[in-house]
Order: C-alpha cells, then sequence, then structure tokens
C-alpha cells in the first residue's frame, strides 16, 4: 500500500455518532474492527438512538458488502476502500501486561495497533476521550471524529455591535428602517451605538430587502419581561410566525427555557396561532430509554421534567389572564404536551410550537431527526448550554444544538441568539461563571 494513503481504524462510538461515517474520509483506507461489528450487533436490539444507529450503520455496511468482499476491501464512490479486519493476535501480543484482553475496546486497540506494526499510516478515530489516550500511549495517532464539530469560541452569536452616526440612529427611528452596509445573516440583530452620546437602537437584518429593521419595543410577553437586550432579540425571533426555527444557548440563569415557554403560551393561548405547545427533553444523559427508569410514563416524566414544570407554574401565576390555569388543565385540555424526546420520534408534528429543552445532549444525527419531524406550520424550538452536557462522546464542539446554529446560520427561515447575561441571581451568575 502507498505510504501516502493513510489507514483510519474507526471506534464504535463513531458509527453510533454518525453511522454514516465512512462517507467521511476520502482516498483512504477505512478500517473497521471486527470487535466493532459484535459491539454494533449488541446494540441493535436497544430502543434508544445507540440502538437505532447500530442498527443503521449494520444495513449501511450490509448495502456496501454486496459490491464486494469486506475481507478484501470495498472500493465507496469518495475513493476510499472499507474493509473488515477479522483479528490482529501479533498487536495484543504486543499490548502492555495491564490492557485486559477481555476488554472489547482493547482488542479493537489491539487492531489498529498491529496495523502500525505491520507498517500503515494508522489514524485511530474515537469519540472516547479514554479510548483516545490510551491509544496516544500506544504510540498510535488517535484522533476525535470531527465531520460535525464545530468551534464554540467562533459560534455565530445572531447579533453584532455596530457604531453609528447620529443621522442613522435618526433615520432608522424615522422611517423604521435604514440600508445595511455590511455582510449579515438572515435576521441577524445589529445593536447600534452612537459614541459621543452613547445612544444606542437595536435592529434586525432583512435579507429579502436586504436594510437593517428598527426593533420594536416588548413590554411583555405572558408577563414576562426581557431583562437585557439578548432576551429581547430571542423574544423577537420567537414571536415571529416567519421564523420556524429559533436556537437559544447560554448558561444557565439566562432565561432560555422561560422565554420560549412564555412565547409559546402566548402564540397557542392568545393568538391560537398553533395548536399546543409541546415541550421535550433528553431523557437521561446517555440518551437511553425512558424505559429504564422506574414507574408509570407519567412518573418518570414528572421527575424529569420538573425544570419545565417550575417555569410554567411560574407563568401562569405571574400572567393575570392565566391564573385560573394550571399546568393540568393545560395538558387534559391538550394545549400543552410535555413529552420525552424518545415518544415524539416517528411522529408527524403539524402546526405544533414544539420546544426541544437540553438539546445539547443531543447529536447531529438526533438533532436531524428531531427537527425533520417538525410537519406544517410547525415552530420548533432548541434552548441549551453547550457548557453543560452529560454525553461522555459530545463536547462543546460537537453536540447537536452548536452544530445545528452553524448548519443553519443564513437560512431565511431560522434566527439564533446566544445570551450571555444571567438574570437568575447574583449568587447564580456567579456559579455559572465560577464553578
Amino acid at each position: 500500500m502507498s505510504e501516502a494513503v493513510k489507514t483510519f481504524v474507526i471506534d464504535t462510538n463513531v458509527f453510533i455518532h454518525r453511522p454514516e461515517a465512512i462517507h467521511s474520509f476520502r482516498d483512504n483506507e477505512i478500517v473497521i474492527p471486527l470487535w466493532v461489528l459484535e459491539e454494533l450487533d449488541n446494540l441493535k436490539k436497544e430502543r434508544d438512538e445507540r440502538g437505532r444507529n447500530a442498527r443503521e450503520t449494520i444495513r449501511l455496511l450490509d448495502e456496501v458488502s454486496r459490491h464486494g468482499d469486506l475481507r478484501e476491501g470495498v472500493r465507496l464512490e469518495n475513493g476510499s476502500t472499507v474493509r473488515v479486519e477479522l483479528g490482529r493476535h501479533d498487536g495484543a501480543e504486543q499490548l502492555p501486561a495491564g490492557l485486559a484482553d477481555s476488554k472489547t475496546d482493547n482488542k479493537i486497540l489491539a487492531t489498529a495497533y498491529a496495523l502500525q506494526r505491520a507498517g500503515r499510516r494508522v489514524f485511530f478515530v474515537s469519540k472516547d476521550i479514554s479510548a483516545r489516550l490510551k491509544a496516544t500511549a500506544l504510540g498510535l495517532k488517535a484522533v476525535d471524529y470531527e465531520k460535525q464539530k464545530v468551534n464554540l469560541q467562533t459560534l455565530y452569536r445572531g447579533f453584532v455591535e455596530q457604531d453609528a452616526s447620529h443621522e442613522t440612529l435618526k433615520s432608522l427611528r424615522a422611517d423604521g428602517w435604514v440600508p445595511a452596509n455590511t455582510r449579515l445573516a438572515p435576521n441577524e440583530f445589529v445593536v447600534l451605538k452612537e459614541a459621543k452620546s452613547e445612544d444606542t437602537a437595536l435592529a434586525r437584518f432583512d435579507a429579502k430587502q436586504g436594510r437593517l429593521e428598527l426593533v420594536g419595543d416588548i413590554y411583555s410577553v405572558s408577563a414576562i419581561k426581557p431583562l437585557n437586550v439578548q432576551q429581547h432579540m430571542a423574544l423577537k425571533l420567537l414571536l415571529d410566525d416567519s421564523v420556524s426555527l429559533v436556537t437559544l444557548v447560554g448558561k444557565a440563569g439566562t432565561g432560555k427555557t422561560l422565554m420560549a415557554l412564555a412565547a409559546g403560551l402566548k402564540k397557542v393561548l392568545t393568538e391560537e396561532r398553533f395548536s399546543r405547545v409541546l415541550v421535550a427533553r433528553p431523557v437521561i444523559p446517555m440518551g437511553r430509554d425512558i424505559g429504564y427508569l422506574p414507574g408509570a410514563k407519567g412518573e418518570k416524566l414528572s421527575h424529569w421534567m420538573q425544570p419545565v414544570f417550575d417555569n410554567l407554574e411560574y407563568i401562569l401565576g405571574a400572567d393575570k389572564k392565566l391564573r385560573d390555569m394550571s399546568v393540568d388543565s393545560l395538558i387534559n385540555r391538550h394545549l400543552i404536551e410535555i413529552e420525552a424526546l424518545t415518544y415524539i420520534r416517528g411522529r408527524s408534528l403539524p402546526n405544533q410550537f414544539i420546544i426541544i429543552d437540553e438539546a445539547q445532549n443531543l447529536s447531529p444525527h438526533e438533532v436531524k431527526t428531531i427537527v425533520s419531524r417538525a410537519g406544517t406550520g410547525t415552530k420548533v424550538v432548541l434552548t441549551g448550554d453547550p457548557y453543560q452536557i452529560d454525553s461522555p462522546y459530545l463536547d462543546s464542539n460537537s453536540n447537536g444544538l452548536t452544530f445545528l446554529v452553524e448548519a443553519f446560520k443564513g437560512q431565511d427561515i431560522f434566527g439564533h441568539v446566544t445570551l450571555e447575561r444571567s438574570e437568575r441571581s447574583p449568587l447564580a451568575e456567579l456559579a455559572a461563571e465560577l464553578l
């Protein structure tokens, strides 16, 4: 084999993250250890996202096998060759004694190690940090799977700040718009500031008209008032029916979930724009099915969804028009539906205001599956904090929420705001920054 060709040994968790991962490597050799197939076979029986992705990976590899012998290697359209490595005992014999032969992870590492000893330019690809560390200790080049990875430090914020003259601000307030003299994304906000007087105005870019339009004041939404300019931006997007996909990113206490629920209730109860508010969140950190939790479905959800119930009860208590209502009454009237993400898969969801909370715990593949459920007339809102991730195979740069932000930036139906200021309390603000 040519020295220029790289050999990518793929760990099981890469396929769980993205079943079609083999199509991400061009003009090189892709090796799938037999032990990976064994793990996929064990996972395929699971009812959660891991099981679904395992089954999808197996089906994809079955399709590839129809075009050649996987033991010898099958050529893909992207120029790479994919093959299954049946076993490399010569690598296992050279592993340190501390790495137990019985562990599947170590058998996968042994395969990569043996291929490198045979003269291949091996790259071990894994979403598991521990596995990558062990590979590095063995002298292997270990890399994360970064096909769907973004840089959180340069993530699209949804707004910019610009200097403006007194005449520009005066014209904006008088006419409601000014020409846009910079390159902006659709629905991106601009905070215009006059340096001398410190006068400011908020505008939003209208891509169809190619201009900045004045953003009017919001006094309250279901008795919830914006406490800073970023919350003002978020509520504008949440209330705009022409924006059917909204993402809100921010640390604890920035008001993401509260504002989404307040806007959803207004759209359903007051304006009757949508038939119901559907709120869903990942059930447990590892994405496992809710059936693993004790108790009946309602009891399971009541514990996991308590933050959502707390926000709903706060809104109902604060809004004079809604004080006669309760969360239970809204649920019984099918105006609010609280659901686990597991149970909205496969459903068609038309004319609904959907809120996906804690979306940072979803993979890009999961987010794609969920957003694609949106039916005609549905608005989807995803909220989350990329720094608070529970999944061992996701991080602030590879989760589905941040990936979605970058993927949809530039689309007319999409809006995003990164909320930077906590309004919960001075203590919560300090905790979010220091701990």
